[in-house]
Order: C-alpha cells, then structure tokens, then sequence
C-alpha cells in the first residue's frame, strides 16, 4: 500500500511550531470525522442488502464485512480519542513550552500520524470489499430470483 503522509515532507514534524502542528491535527481529527460518517453509510448499506442475501457463502461475505467495519469503527473513535488528547497536550504547550517533553510529543505526533495512516489504507480496502460483496452478492442474487420467477 502506499505511504499517505498527512503533514509535509521532511522534517516538519520535528521543526514545526506548536500552533502548526496543532493545526495539523484538527485536520486529522476533521478527516476521521468523516471516515466515521463513511462507516455509518458502509453498516447501513450491508445491513440494508443484508435482507436480499440466501446463499450461505454471501451472508459468510456480508458477516465478515460487517466485522471488518466494526473493527474500523473502533480504531476510528480510539484514534479520535487520542487525537483529542494530543490536542489537550498541543495547547499546552502552546501556553507553557515547558508542560511536556517536547521530543516525546514530537515523537507522539509521528505515531498518530503513522496510526491513522494504516486506518486509512485499512479503512480504504474494506470500502472497496464492501462495495464488491454487496453489488456482487445482490446482483447475483436478485437476477437468480429473476430467472426463477
């Protein structure tokens, strides 16, 4: 998968103001908002196909799916967790440079990066393999109903 960097290249994270980074980081929180979003309209699509789906093997698929988004959906509101409180952290700092080792809240800030990086490119798949399972699995199923009909 590729690398989707979420801060300019080089070594933004270790020369960048505090204000900056918090900057950064409401983006990040921004954007997890909307993945959230995005994984309510993914449950509502499977659960709303789930009622056209007999075969077996499709309601294993449609299972797993929605498993999969479960899953994502955690790792989205722990990384908004933490978010929030790299945000709590980032202020301040922003007030009293000495609050925090400095370092390890650089190094903090990486890791986040990093952590919601991997959500995306997971976050990405399963989309796909949801949007593969349903149309398959209904498109199969209803033209199967069709034929027999």
């Amino acid at each position: 998968m590729k690398d989707l960097r979420l801060r300019p290249k080089g070594n933004y994270t270790w020369e960048a103001q505090w204000q900056q980074l918090y900057t950064l980081t409401e983006h990040w929180k921004s954007d997890l908002l909307f993945y959230k979003d995005d994984l309510k309209f993914l449950h509502h699509l499977v659960n709303k196909y789930f009622v056209w789906i007999l075969k077996k093997e499709n309601i294993h698929k449609i299972h797993t799916i929605g498993k999969n988004l479960a899953e994502e959906n955690k790792r989205c509101n722990e990384l908004l967790s933490n978010i929030d409180t790299h945000l709590k952290r980032l202020s301040a700092l922003i007030d009293n440079p000495f609050k925090y080792d400095s370092h390890a809240l650089r190094s903090e800030h990486e890791k986040l990066e990093d952590n919601i990086n991997w959500f995306i490119q997971n976050f990405r798949k399963h989309k796909k393999e949801t949007f593969l399972i349903t149309e398959h699995a209904v498109g199969k199923e209803k033209s199967e109903k069709f034929l027999t009909a």
